[in-house]
């Protein structure tokens, strides 16, 4: 079977296509820039040179098709035909409570995703679009959907209830969700058969941090708690996003500054975290570099950003009553040691020790980063959740074809 894998935003396209007899990546590639005139696609095959075209692209069934001339052109592609497609998986944000696992796509699926645009405003319209233009384009094809929030539909209601008139869950669904789902799972997973341990039996702690970040308690197996909430502003300090903060700063700031809901909500989410404190960027390799320079502002930024992550790692391993794995993964988890090194040396009181040389090394295979003598395994996982889309696909589709 050949899965496309999609992840739709609302200007932008991303896809994979899989061959899942050895689930290698027979290309890839990336649609910017969608509802202009100069649309930008890279397309990067196996084993063949990247392609980069610069045409009109003014919506998603536009995208898809170009996606789908590129994988079946005779010079570029990988494909002979659009035929060879047997399946598409696709990433949506927010699955509410409607989904606690990955749906294949029928009208119910579609509507229930529609239903959910209030909780995911910018995400979930733009999946739907996604959905709809694989439809028009691979007629007949089966397409399934993976949520990024289902991974947490395990967690108990003191984790996810927020202490608030019940009325607001009961009427509106307000309760914490969490995402980065599709990762934590994986790693989580993978941490687990690199231990040689079954995941029943130990007590895990996932780091997902880039631009965006969370951390996800998982006992048993399951998601028992995680740091974002009903929306992905909760909890660490990130990029662009505050994270945690006392919700009566919103009105009194609106209030002061005379703001909108619109534009506080654009300030916590765009102009935040990171990049407010630095007043350099949100990118934690200039952060870096400007502490390195003497950037005070950038200092403090870091210290600002560890201290949030460990203080999470702190409070999940409380949770749990102890934990015996804690795994860095995505951009910055993967990618920086500095971060990895200033929160493991303060996390010394539950016996977290790690050899220095290990955690400098840069390596693309999940890795040990901590001490023989650590009481904690601390390793680094390289996510990859195109590739739990793709299996999912597989499955779900496989399974209904039974």
């Amino acid at each position: 079977m050949k899965v496309l894998v999609i992840n739709s935003g609302s200007s932008s396209l991303k896809y994979q296509l899989y061959d899942m007899t050895d689930e290698s990546v027979l290309a890839k590639g990336l649609v910017e820039r969608i509802g202009m005139d100069s649309s930008i696609l890279t397309h990067k095959p196996a084993d063949k040179e990247e392609v980069v075209e610069v045409s009109e692209i003014l919506e998603h069934n536009t995208a898809i098709r170009k996606v789908i001339d590129k994988l079946t052109d005779k010079t570029h592609g990988v494909l002979a035909s659009v035929d060879e497609i047997n399946a598409v998986g696709h990433r949506v944000v927010h699955g509410g409570e409607f989904f606690n696992e990955s749906a294949l796509v029928d009208k119910e699926a579609k509507k229930n995703i529609r239903a959910l645009i209030d909780l995911a405003p910018l995400h979930n319209p733009a999946a739907v679009m996604g959905i709809e233009a694989s439809e028009v384009n691979m007629p007949g094809v089966p397409q399934v959907v993976v949520f990024d929030t289902a991974f947490h539909q395990t967690m108990p209601e003191r984790s996810y209830l927020y202490a608030i008139p019940r009325v607001l869950y009961s009427k509106y669904k307000v309760r914490r969700y969490g995402f980065h789902g599709t990762s934590h799972y994986y790693v989580s997973l993978a941490a687990a058969e690199f231990l040689g341990k079954p995941i029943e039996d130990i007590k895990i702690i996932t780091a997902h941090i880039g631009n965006g970040g969370s951390l996800t308690a998982i006992q048993g197996g399951v998601s028992v708690d995680t740091s974002m909430g009903m929306t992905p502003l909760e909890g660490l300090m990130m990029g662009t996003r505050s994270g945690d903060l006392d919700p009566a700063i919103v009105p009194y700031v609106m209030n002061k500054e005379e703001l909108t809901v619109g534009e506080m909500n654009s300030m916590l989410n765009k102009h935040s975290g990171l990049l407010a404190i630095s007043g350099i960027s949100s990118d934690m390799r200039d952060i870096t570099d400007g502490w390195e320079k003497g950037e005070p502002n950038a200092k403090l930024a870091f210290e600002m950003y560890e201290y949030r992550l460990r203080k999470y790692i702190g409070s999940y391993a409380a949770a749990m009553n102890g934990v015996d794995v804690l795994v860095f993964t995505a951009g910055v988890g993967e990618n920086s040691a500095i971060v990895r090194k200033a929160v493991c040396d303060n996390l010394s009181y539950l016996g977290i020790e790690i050899d220095e040389e290990l955690n400098k090394i840069r390596s693309g295979d999940a890795r040990r980063i901590s001490t023989p003598n650590s009481k904690v395994e601390v390793l680094v996982v390289p996510t990859n959740e195109e590739l739990v889309i793709a299996r999912d696909t597989y499955r779900i589709v496989e399974e209904s074809q039974a």
